[in-house]
This record gives C-alpha cells, structure tokens and sequence, in this order.
C-alpha cells in the first residue's frame, strides 16, 4: 500500500493557512452525508434464547448486533477443528484470539463423524465439545456451522457416502430428515451446558449452505425444518443464520442471511485473469458481491434481496485467503485481502466473517479413504487430497502470514471503534463507478449518523492498475457542516486503502478529522487515555480539531495553526513517541500516538499483568495463563515493546529454561525488550530416487467441463526424492517448518506409503510442520512429484508459470530447507 503525494512543507501550509487560504485541490470527491440516520428498524428475526446466567444479553435490529443493549461489530474467523490436531486447538485458538478474532466458527463435518451408519466418533481430533470449551477459555464465541451439508471443499459436502448412495438429500425427504435428526441430536449433545444460555460461548447456529434449491419438501420449507430438528436436539441459541448468496431460499424471520466475497474464482473454470471482482467495489443497493461458488442454480432473486431492509447485513465468507483448486491456482497477496476491508465495512457490513482465517489438513477416511472434494466421486472441484491451505491469515501449522499483519489494523479498529460505526448508514458519493471494471473513477464511501462518520477509500483492485487520484481532497458534507480534508491536497496511487474518521470524539475532544486510521483506544483511569492511529504510506499525517482546543494541543515535533475554525496539526512525524498531547483544565490528558504503517501491522493489543496494553512485535505473539507467548519462524532474536510499561522485570522462558531478557532502549512511550536464543541450523539431505516418466495429458471433464485432476494410476510418472532429517534436530523447538521449493503438477509428502501432505504447484510456498509428524519422522520422508505438462490447460499466475524451454514437461525439486520455530514465554 503506497501513496504518491504533492509534497507541501509544514511551514509552506501554515504560512498559507494563515494567510486566509486553503490549498486548492485539482480533484475534490464530493459525499452528501446530511440526511438524518433514520432509528433502526426492529429485526425480522425469531431468535433464540439470548440472556446468559450472568445477564449478559445478545440481540439484533436489522441494522447491527446488541450486546447488552449496545451496538456490537464483532469479527469472525473460520477453522476447522476436524481438519488440525486436538493437541494445536488451545494455543491456535489464542492465536485467532490475539490477531481480533471475536467469534470463532467452524464447520461440523458430517462425515468426519459418522463415515459408517450409526457409529459416531467424537474423540481426539473430533472432539467438538472440547473445542468448544477452549474457545471459551482463549476469550472467543462460537457460531457452530451443523450442515448437514457444508460444502467446505469435503467429499460430498460433508455427507457421508452411506447417505448419498442410498437416498435424496437436502431436502425433507423423511428418511434423509431422519438421519439429520440423530446427527443433530448428536451435536446437541456435544454443546449441552456450552450454549449461550448455559453461561457457555456458543452465540450462533448455522444451517446448511449455500442453499438455493427450491420445489416440494425444499427451499424455505427444508430450512424451516432442520430450524425445529436444530431446536429438538436442544440448539436454543440467540443467532440462527444461513449463507445468503447466490439466490439462497430460506424462511423469513427463522433465519438472518450472511453474506461473503472472494477475491478471485479458483472454482472457475477459466484459464485466464478474470474481469475485476465485485467484491473491490463499493455497493450501495445490494449484499451480494458476485459469485460465491454456490454448487446448484438459482433461477431467481433470493430471500436475502427481499429480506435486505429487515435484517442486519452481516458477513461469514468474506476470504482471507483462497483455496486451490486443480484447474485453477489462484494466489492472492496480503493486500489482495486487506484491501477488501474498507469496501465491506464501507458498503454496511456490520459482522466481519472470514473464511478461512486458519488453515488445516483433511483426515483421512477409514481404508485411507480420500475424503476431499473431486471430480472422481462426482464433486464440481477438484482440491488437494491433504492440505486445506487456504492461503490463510494462520497457515495450518500456526504459523502467521503477511496477510494477517495488514488485516490486523482493522479488527483493532472495529474493537475499539466498531460499536459507533454499527449504528452509521451508508452514505453514496456523487460519483461512484458504474461498474466493477471501471477503474478510473474513485472508489469511496462514508458511514455516518448524525455529525460524525468515517470515510472509507479503496484504490486496489487485484492484477490490476487502478488510475491514481491526483491532488485529490474529499468534501464531506454533514448535518450543520461540511468537511474537506487533508488540507493538503495528495495523489492516491494505485494500491491504497484506508479508512480515516470524521469528528470522532475522544474521551470529550472532538477530532475533525485524520489522515489516519484509528486502532484503538488506552483508558487508563485518571492517568489519561491513549488514542492510537495509524499512518498511511506516503501520506503526511493531519490532525484537525476545533480551534479553541489550539493552546491546549502540545506538539513538539509538529506545527500548530489556526484557520476557519480549525487547529490543525502537520508535520506529524510517525512513530511510537506522542504525536499530540491535549491538556485541558481540570480533565484528564489525551494522548495521541501515529504508528508508522509498518508499526500498525505489528501492533497487538492484550491483557497482560493484569492491563490492557499495547503490544508491538515483529514476531508472532498471543498471551496465554497470563504470559506472553512469542513464536519466531527463522531468527532467534526477539523484540517487543509495551505500554503502559511493566511495573517490574519480565522473564523469559523457552523449552523448561530460563532465557536472558534485556531492557533495550524504549520507542517512544513505549518500554522496549530484548532476548536471542541460541539459533539453531537445521539441515535436511535430498536424494533422487526416482526419475520422473512422460505424464498423460491432462483430461477435460467433470460437471465443470474443465480440466481434471490425474487419476491415481497417473501418479506412477511421479518423480521422486528422498528427505533424510534427523529428528535430534528438533529437540527443544516449537516446531520445524518444512519448506520445499518445487516445481511440476502436484507434489505429495509421504512417510513410508503414508501421505503426510500434498500440494498443486501455484507459485505459493509449501510448507509442513515437522513435529506434528512426530513419530512419522522416525524413517526418511519422501516427496514425489507429478510432471507439470507444457499444454496444461490450467490457470496458473504468470509469475509462476515456469519457462519450459522447449521441453514438453517439467518435475524438479529446487530445494528443501527446515526452518526453526523458536518460542519465548514472558512473564510480567
């Protein structure tokens, strides 16, 4: 994210101020945000039980979500607790926590639970109830997501092969209901004494999804009916939900609809960069963000359109990654993501609901039975037997990705701010695009009720240029006042995305505006309270507030001026140190601090010793019984920095030893430390052992009429090599990432004939983590590699394709490494 600016110095601006004129900006953006924010209707929504023992209340209008009668715009985050080792949930489920995850969700895949008629397991990696239980330990809800069918790229969306065979399926079919009934009866069981009600962390039940289909004993009548087997089987929650895209059909009233977005079609069929995605574009008249990947038609507008002015528009599949699907190998960036954000919360989102935000890896089926989607048992998509991905904010062995940095800022921003953007309408500027693919006219929104709002921009569209905004202000006009910021009118370059408030009052100053992003807020009781922001690249920082406030407003490294009714500071220079203190008589003081935009992506927030601070860290960290936990990929140095300090001396910990912590020099108001770990070497041999043979062509079929996966037969072209690391290595360590550079069709990972993971070559790195594998890794480990064929007629990103030269294929093992995971405890 970067911004191309017309620079104008401080004192250039002030002197210009003073003199009675505003810089004069080529392009001025014009919103109409006057109009009264009308009261919020009441929902058309039949909840569930909503009062906890404690009291605690959850509730809807069809605006936004109440928790104990205030506005609430939590974030959720998809992950499959059948797809991860039961010995990963806790410390997982902390690290979702931490990264402003609100509510965790997660499907209950039916065939994981029941692969043989009558014989349920809910053990180990199954154990729904004790997922449960760990989510309410780390701080989190949980909406369960009960299907039957769930799609989640699983063989038969999640519908056990016994049910598919025999009989119709999602529909009221009696002896299909039947079978539902005792899996929900069974579920029901699992989350007895965890529900809401129960004083327990379980809000929301999902059902079905996807679900478009209509006719006798279907559509709104199917819905209706697994709603009273859900309630049967003892499933009395506030929330019951159903996915709303793609002309979903359920019964008004007995369920809210979600909504979702992607950033590309890896469900597609092209084998080409699509038209730009909806989901980039402000929208202003309707939920739905484009296609979604819904497995059956609709044939004609759904129950979420009519139903748009009545509920809350809430999120559940909004991507924080994608999956790769055979035909189709899409790899999207950190900011492909995150600049999904502003467009979502800025078109009225009120529930920001990822999928995935943790990736995983399929179990296996009794008789090593391949239980992902594919077009060999009938399924739409082909995906990888083992690896569910995702590309996901938190990879599947925990380990944090660029594109939970950049979305980090704003889960901060809709935790401390969230509960006064719920309530604000959507505001539509004079000129928007017409369509998805014009990439010229600006894209930006406001959210406003009453005099305050927040502005939303977007200047991403993924693979492609978007038209810099040059010399550009916005003029926004509010009941009684209009407002155009920044002063100093700036080019927004291709590639930016932010949100900046409009009289945002803190702690009783009002600030008129930013050229910066809120975080959060640090009340600390009559020592002050402490604002955060954070900076845009390239975007010189102003803070506006009312005139009177000037001889109150210290500034040390920045310029005061007065003008129209404004003190406006500039010259803000951004770091951790307090860009602006305000010292009002007989109040308590305002702290503002403006993290750089490299600062706001490492910044965290937590209870720590007892007190909400701010975290700031390179390294990946999450608290757990009460100790800061800090996990680095690659480097045995660590550092991290707090506020408000700590009253006395941290210590550090690793592997049952003590580790040196040193004080190092503080950042601004920030207490700084350090520690470095013995850094650890590891080396892995590889050895070809088989040489790759010609691979069959790649065959056009399936319902999708695209390419399809190789069958199993096709895998005896593989290639093969050797990986010999021994497992003394490892002593000590969090864990060991695997990482093999590879370059052909489909790479697989075994231990002996067993498949530990597998991968389709895309571009994007391979990753598995070794001590997961534990006992596995007693023998070498082998990786084999499926030929990539010149004419495959598969997407892949131009900047993966591999150069041929002429050859007709391509199988090669470009390097194996293991990289160390260290891990430091802190103790206040």
């Amino acid at each position: 994210m970067s911004f191309l600016l017309r620079r104008h110095s401080g004192a250039a601006l002030i002197a210009g101020l003073l003199a009675g004129s505003t810089a004069s900006a080529d392009t001025m953006l014009s919103i109409d945000a006057s109009a009264a924010t009308p009261a919020p209707k009441a929902a058309a929504l039949r909840m569930g039980s909503s009062v906890a023992p404690n009291g605690d209340k959850l509730g809807a209008n069809a605006r936004y979500l109440t928790r104990n009668g205030a506005p609430w715009l939590p974030v959720a985050g998809e992950f499959h607790y059948s797809r991860t080792p039961a010995t990963q949930w806790e410390a997982e489920l902390r690290k979702m926590k931490a990264a402003g995850i609100d509510i965790v969700t997660s499907y209950v895949m039916w065939n994981h639970h029941e692969e043989v008629a009558g014989k349920f397991d809910w053990r180990g990696n199954r154990d729904l109830r004790r997922y449960v239980q760990l989510a309410r330990k780390a701080g989190l809800d949980v909406v369960v997501r009960v299907g039957p069918w769930a799609h989640a790229e699983v063989r038969y969306g999640g519908v056990p092969d016994w049910v598919v065979n025999a009989m119709p399926t999602r529909s009221n079919d009696p002896q299909y209901m039947a079978l539902v009934e005792k899996l929900y009866a069974q579920i029901g069981a699992q989350l007895k004494g965890q529900l809401w009600k129960d004083g327990g962390p379980v809000i929301g039940i999902q059902l079905e999804n996807e679900y478009n289909i209509d006719g006798p004993g279907k559509g709104a009548a199917h819905i209706a009916a697994l709603k009273q087997l859900a309630l049967k089987a003892g499933m009395d929650v506030p929330y019951y939900t159903v996915t709303g895209w793609d002309g979903t059909i359920y019964p008004g009233g007995e369920v809210t609809p979600v909504f979702g977005g992607y950033p590309d079609e890896p469900w597609g069929t092209s084998t080409a960069e699509l038209p730009p995605k909806e989901t980039y574009a402000f929208r202003f008249d309707t939920r739905v963000s484009g296609d979604l990947g819904a497995q059956t038609a609709a044939h004609a507008p759904g129950t979420a359109e009519t139903d748009k002015d009545v509920t809350p528009f809430l999120g559940a599949e909004y991507g924080a990654g994608l999956p790769f699907m055979y035909r189709r190998r899409t790899v999207v960036s950190a900011d492909d993501i995150a600049s999904m954000l502003p467009v979502q919360l800025g078109s009225g989102v009120n529930l920001m609901g990822y999928y995935m935000f943790h990736g995983g890896r399929n179990p296996t089926g009794l008789g090593g039975t391949s239980m992902e989607e594919s077009t060999l048992s009938g399924g739409y998509n082909d995906t990888t037997m083992i690896s569910y991905d995702f590309q996901a904010p938190l990879g599947p062995d925990g380990q944090q990705r660029k594109v939970l940095e950049k979305l980090r800022p704003f889960h901060l921003f809709l935790h401390d701010f969230g509960a006064r953007l719920a309530p604000m309408t959507v505001r539509k500027p004079d000129a928007s695009p017409a369509t998805p693919d014009d990439l010229k006219t600006p894209r930006f929104a406001v959210r406003s009720e009453g005099g305050r709002g927040f502005l939303f921009v977007n200047n991403h569209v993924r693979q492609y240029a978007m038209a810099a905004q040059q010399a550009t202000q916005f003029s926004v006009k509010l009941p009684g006042q209009t407002i155009t910021l920044p002063a100093t009118p700036v080019d927004i370059a291709d590639g930016a995305y932010f949100i900046w408030p409009l009289n945002l009052d803190l702690d009783g100053v009002n600030l008129a505006y930013a050229t910066a992003q809120p975080l959060a807020l640090l009340d600390q009781g009559k020592a002050g309270v402490v604002a955060v922001f954070g900076a845009s690249s390239g975007v010189p920082v102003e803070l506006a507030f009312d005139a009177a406030l000037a001889p109150q407003l210290h500034a040390s490294a920045a310029q005061v001026a007065v003008h129209g009714g404004r003190a406006l500071v500039s010259g803000v220079q951004p770091g951790a140190g307090a860009a602006v203190t305000v010292q009002r008589a007989g109040k308590r003081p305002l702290t503002i601090v403006v993290l750089t935009a490299e600062q706001s992506q490492q910044l965290s927030v937590a209870e720590l010793g007892g007190q909400r601070r701010l975290i700031l860290s390179g390294q990946q960290t999450y608290v757990a019984d009460g100790a800061l936990q800090m996990r680095s990929a690659g480097s045995s140095k660590f550092r991290f920095a707090v506020y408000p300090p700590m009253s006395g001396q941290p210590k550090a910990s690793t592997a049952g030893s003590q580790a040196a912590l040193r004080a190092a020099s503080n950042d601004g108001i920030f207490q700084s430390f350090e520690a470095e770990l013995p850094a650890r070497d590891l080396k892995a041999t590889v050895t070809p052992t088989r040489t790759a043979q010609e691979a069959a062509p790649v065959v056009i079929g399936g319902s999708a009429k695209a390419a399809v996966q190789p069958l199993p037969e096709d895998f005896k072209a593989a290639g093969t090599w050797q990986i010999n690391i021994p497992r003394e290595q490892l002593r000590g360590l969090d864990d060991a990432l695997l990482q093999i550079d590879f370059v052909g069709d489909i790479g697989r990972l075994y231990s002996g004939t067993r498949m530990l993971d597998d991968w389709y070559y895309s571009g994007y790195q391979w990753q598995f983590g070794l001590l997961q594998a534990g006992a596995l890794l007693g023998q070498p480990l082998t990786v084999s590699v499926l030929p990539l064929r010149a004419d495959a007629p598969i997407y892949l990103p131009k900047e993966a394709r591999p150069n041929f030269a002429g050859q007709a294929q391509m199988a090669a093992v470009r390097s194996v490494s293991v990289i160390p995971v260290y891990q430091l405890r802190v103790t206040p």
